[in-house]
């Protein structure tokens, strides 16, 4: 399997510097980074590293959803998955993630609520993203939409 590569070129302190994070590997795009727009509310055309996550475990997550929908049977006619990841205070000093929480809505042939909802289960515990943020407590609401 490859590995997957982005860089960030920072300058400044913490509060008043800047930089840009690329995404090397797909070539898709470079974007603004700052903190005090990472731990304001509204992020004004910057991303976070807490946004960033967010997008890699949604479609971490839809994919292992996908794989185990097919492997019970089912077919996944549409998910929409969103990650709601939190920045908070660290009891420890400064910040850490606090929580991250799964929405997905489903439309899934083949399979009844029951089996997506063990799918559903089952992949956030085996989705890469998931397994990489142990120590993270993530939260899943996950529902059959017809």
């Amino acid at each position: 399997m490859p590995t997957r590569t982005a860089r960030t070129a920072w300058n400044g302190t913490l509060n008043e510097g800047g930089g840009q994070v690329e995404l090397t590997s797909s070539k898709v795009g470079t974007y603004d980074v700052s903190f005090p727009k990472r731990a304001a509310d509204e992020a004004g055309g910057t991303t976070s590293p807490e946004e960033l996550i967010a997008a890699a475990h949604s479609s971490c997550y839809a994919m292992q959803l996908s794989a185990l929908i097919g492997e019970a049977g089912g077919t996944p006619e549409s998910l929409e998955v969103t990650a709601d990841v939190t920045l908070g205070p660290d009891s420890a000093g400064g910040f850490r993630i606090s929580g991250i929480a799964l929405t997905v809505r489903a439309e899934v042939s083949g399979l009844d609520e029951a089996g997506f909802l063990k799918a559903a289960d089952d992949a956030k515990a085996t989705c890469p993203v998931s397994k990489a943020l142990t120590g993270t407590e993530i939260t899943l609401d996950a529902a059959l939409e017809s």
